[in-house]
């Protein structure tokens, strides 16, 4: 290869390293502490905080162009970009100078609530998208709690043999064992997807930071929760009960809150979202946001009827909910949600809607209201059809209703606790052991091959730069032995440039010149330092595959390295040694004391 493919081939990889590097960068040396708690908050925890936010800066902002007609301030060039490009749609000519006032009459108050709001939320799922893409601190290193959770599946393949769904496992005389049913197979691990779905979707609401679920071995969830998280709060969400409801609507009041609500946005609510003034709807009725997903997969409050009054007396809880599907209405094509209600479920849920024809139903999961439909008759058999909405909207509310009650029992098998301070303490151990072995590697190339020695130590920064952004883009998961797995790559890193360096002297003890020493001597050394990396690399591979947990962690950040290691050995060291060769225009190798 010649010197200026290597050079494009170098720049061109550090170029994909810095832009793979830039998201960790961004999260961890440009975030804030507080934005950085913010971004790792649940979708719902953060478009609260916006919408909050925004209503306040809103009302400031209209406050502040009633108090005088001073101009925009500081800072606030959003809103005279957005106010001049209202004045050219309207087809006016932008005064001079532009005042808050002026540009504030622009907007209608849903709008500039509108546009403050998506500049909160876009920098928050900015934050929280660096976060994803950026190299994260395992739970040995961040502090946190992992609990394995076990799925009583015989429980659930009981229940479904009960009622008929699936055929009894047979006793095989040859075999002599029992052989399990296709159905029975298939449904444990519709139930496991079902149990881990349904984890997922709750940690996340409960707004627990940054979750890792997945599935381990055959009946079991490994739960892991960075950050601090409460034991009790923990368990509740696991074995919780009764998540999703359905609530009688009371439209009435529904209107009279609405017309209180667009007079006073700033003063209904608290910032966590309770009311000031709790005499404005009935002692026996609540309100509750009324929510749509929106196209970030935040819940977006309805537009013009944002809250509804609702009974707190629940009409029909959700564990009583068998299954729900997506169809479409036979006449008119539209997507609808059918759920099925087991018998108690049905009874309940027949006589509820026998005795409120034309009131309006609401379901209300973690208290928000996902759905408000009118009953129009009375519904017996269990057999629940509701629609008015789009395909998309229907899939969520079909989620919606099939996560709300765990049919799988589960049990907490064990939790662990890692205290922050002790993550700490990790992460600056392992930052020294990393400093300290880098440190005195590179001196020793310096020492014993001085000139040469330089070329090692470039190497070496080189290859800790490429391991973090392959690791950044790979979104790894940093943790103590993956720590290690980076030490030892130091140490082989050097050992490659440490076979390079002594072919090199080899050819320059018979006599040839410092190209042909050069190149001779990489030549040599190549197929050694690739029998050494490969061998490690499938040890590395089969340790991913056979190995959990931490013995993963420490095989993937060696696979990283034995790559990243052949990289800056083969291809940037020999980048150097030509450079000096060629265009500084030594003669000499300066790579032993006893070599002139």
């Amino acid at each position: 290869m010649s010197k200026k493919g290597r050079l494009f081939i170098i720049l061109l990889v550090l170029a994909m390293c810095f832009v793979f590097l830039w998201p960790s960068i961004c999260w961890y040396a440009r975030t804030p502490k507080d934005d950085k708690a913010l971004a790792l908050s649940s979708l719902e925890k953060i478009k609260e905080y916006a919408t909050f936010m925004a209503e306040n800066d809103v009302e400031q902002l209209r406050q502040a162009a009633k108090a005088s007609d001073a101009e925009i301030p500081a800072g606030s060039e959003w809103l005279v970009k957005a106010a001049k490009k209202n004045f050219k749609d309207m087809g006016k000519e932008v005064p001079s100078p532009l005042t808050l006032r002026a540009a504030l009459e622009t907007f209608s108050r849903e709008e500039l609530t509108k546009l403050v709001e998506d500049r909160y939320r876009n920098k928050i799922l900015k934050d929280k998208k660096n976060y994803k893409n950026s190299v994260k601190l395992g739970l040995d290193l961040s502090g946190g709690m992992n609990v394995i959770v076990k799925a009583d599946l015989d429980a659930v393949v009981k229940a479904q043999k009960e009622s008929g769904t699936v055929a009894e496992a047979s006793w095989d005389s040859d075999l002599k064992t029992h052989v399990v049913t296709v159905n029975e197979a298939t449904l444990r691990n519709d139930a496991m997807a079902q149990a881990i779905e349904t984890l997922t979707s709750r940690i996340d609401r409960f707004g627990l930071s940054s979750p890792t679920i997945r599935q381990q071995g055959e009946d079991r969830i490994y739960i892991e929760l960075p950050g601090s998280a409460e034991t009790d709060q923990i368990n509740t969400i696991i074995q919780g009960r009764g998540i999703l409801n359905f609530r009688l609507v009371d439209m009435e009041a529904t209107e009279k809150f609405l017309q209180y609500y667009f007079a006073n946005r700033s003063t209904t609510f608290d910032s966590k979202g309770n009311l000031i003034d709790p005499s404005i709807i009935p002692e026996d009725e609540e309100v509750f946001g009324y929510y749509v997903t929106d196209e970030y997969g935040l819940d977006q409050k309805v537009t013009g009827r944002p809250y509804l009054v609702v009974k707190k007396q629940i009409a029909l809880e959700g564990k009583h909910i068998k299954s729900a599907e997506v169809g479409a209405d036979n006449l008119t094509g539209r997507p609808q949600v059918n759920f099925t209600l087991d018998a108690e479920g049905a009874g309940i849920f027949a006589k509820f809607t026998g005795e409120h024809k034309g009131d309006y139903l609401a379901i209300v999961s973690d208290n928000k209201i996902k759905s408000n439909a009118r009953i129009n008759s009375e519904i017996p058999g269990g057999q629940v059809a509701i629609d008015g909405f789009g395909k998309e909207e229907a899939n969520n509310l079909q989620k919606v209703l099939q996560t709300a009650w765990l049919e799988v029992p589960l049990t907490v098998e064990s939790q662990q606790v890692i205290g922050a301070e002790l993550g700490s303490q990790y992460i600056r151990q392992g930052l020294i052991a990393i400093a300290v072995g880098l440190a005195a590697i590179m001196l020793f190339m310096l020492i014993f091959y001085k000139g040469a020695g330089v070329n090692a130590c470039v190497a070496q920064v080189l290859n800790l730069y490429i391991m973090f952004s392959v690791m950044s883009a790979l979104n790894f998961t940093v943790t103590l032995p993956s720590i290690a797995g980076m030490i030892l790559t130091i140490g082989m890193a050097v050992d490659a440039n440490v076979i390079i360096f002594e072919r090199i002297k080899e050819e320059r003890a018979l006599g040839k010149d410092r190209a042909s020493s050069i190149s001779v001597g990489f030549a040599n050394a190549f197929w050694s330092i690739m029998d050494s990396n490969i061998t490690t690399f499938i040890a590395a591979v089969f340790m991913t595959q056979l190995g959990s947990g931490s013995i993963q962690g420490f095989a993937y950040s060696l696979a990283i390295g034995v790559c990243s290691t052949v990289f800056t050995a083969l291809v940037v060291s020999r980048l150097l040694f030509d450079f000096n060769t060629e265009v500084v225009g030594k003669k000499n190798i300066s790579i032993s004391w006893r070599m002139k």
